[in-house]
């Protein structure tokens, strides 16, 4: 069976869909598999001319918008990028953003596509405060969802949670499937290790939708309380420079080091201690995964996928987003009490380990896949 897995961004690139795609290929290396994967270099901008309709609705209505405007001149480059590089045959694609099964339902309109959401870009840049909600950026981006479902044999997404965001924009919500995503277990080794100090850690795209602010605060009042730590910042973007004045303003610059972005942390995060992350909207929240793996405490919010990942006082702790006082409580609980750390920790490794496995995953991606094989039914 020829598969193409329908990439947006490099495999490099961070985020759940690199975390599991390019390690996908290893486990479908057989006589009856052929994967490939594709995606739109960062250098191609601005080549496509094609004129672009949709069949649910007009975009042209939200054409005035520049964020409206670059989200169509980047479908028109990944549809002139795809003609231009693409020429094998697929039995079956599998998209993992809408830009790329879009552009691929186009150009190969008789091959059965999957899509699966991993995300949800309207949010993120609703949170980011880019674009207003119910603002014409926002009606357009979630009009996607239902022109995905209209051109897709099936819609995915990675959570529960997810899906359910996704029902009021779509027809049959009822058929949406939910695969998490998949970690090669042998890219995490848990190490034994003793930490004096404890070492929180926490990588992340640093943009407001990820709580940062709220996690500095929130170590602000854990040093109050006279706790000591160090915090770990794996990851950049574009509120570094005020995230680095946040720290200094409340007194935590020196307990706070920022590392940029780094291609693999899981090189290193298991000699750290606790991974936290108190975003403020998250579909699956693939850091989560990969750090139980790495079997460290978790500490997240009650929002999106996370929930689905950490059972409060189970596996890890939840707090409401935006509550830098009940962070800094759990928090607290778990560095000064290292027992109950290590019992939180192993049970993240064992339900990860269970869960998100992507020997696990890439048979549920198998017996989806076997669904549209030439000549069965999907």
């Amino acid at each position: 069976m020829n598969l193409l897995q329908a990439l947006f961004f490099p495999p490099e690139q961070p985020g759940g869909v690199s975390s599991m795609i390019p390690y996908l290929q290893e486990r479908f290396r057989s006589s009856r598999w052929d994967m490939d994967l594709f995606w739109l270099p960062k250098r191609i901008r601005g080549k496509g001319r094609e004129e672009v309709s949709f069949e649910t609705f007009d975009w042209t209505l939200y054409g005035e918008s520049p964020v409206v405007q670059k989200y169509i001149q980047t479908y028109k480059d990944y549809i002139w990028w795809t003609k231009l590089r693409m020429s094998k045959n697929y039995d079956l694609i599998h998209a993992h953003h809408p830009i790329a099964g879009l552009a691929m339902k186009r150009i190969y309109p008789g091959v059965p596509l999957i899509q699966t959401l991993h995300s949800s870009y309207e949010r993120e840049l609703i949170l980011n405060g880019v674009i207003l909600e119910g603002g014409p950026e926002h009606q357009f981006l979630v009009s996607i969802y239902r022109e995905l479902e209209h051109v897709s044999d099936r819609l995915m997404t990675v959570s529960r949670s997810f899906a359910d965001y996704l029902a009021p924009y779509i027809d049959r919500p009822d058929r949406i499937g939910v695969i998490p995503n998949g970690f090669d277990e042998k890219r995490f080794k848990p190490v034994p290790h003793d930490n004096d100090i404890p070492q929180l850690v926490t990588v992340t795209r640093l943009v407001p939708a990820k709580g940062i602010d709220t996690l500095f605060k929130a170590c602000a009042e854990l040093k109050k309380r006279n706790h000591e730590y160090v915090l770990h910042i794996i990851g950049d973007g574009p509120s570094r420079a005020e995230l680095e004045q946040l720290a200094q303003s409340l007194g935590i610059y020196n307990e706070t080091i920022f590392y940029g972005y780094t291609l693999h942390p899981e090189e290193f995060m298991p000699f750290f201690d606790i991974f936290v992350l108190p975003s403020r909207a998250e579909a699956f929240g693939s850091v989560f995964a990969e750090a139980a793996l790495s079997c460290l405490a978790l500490v997240g919010t009650n929002v999106g996928g996370i929930p689905e990942q950490i059972e409060d006082g189970v596996n890890g702790l939840l707090v409401d987003p935006d509550d830098e006082v009940a962070l800094a409580d759990a928090l607290e609980k778990v560095i000064s009490d290292p027992g109950y750390r290590y019992e939180l920790s192993r049970s993240a490794w064992d339900k990860a380990k269970s869960l998100y496995s992507l020997t696990r995953v890439a048979n549920e991606l198998k017996k989806t896949y076997l669904q549209y094989q030439p000549g069965t039914k999907g």
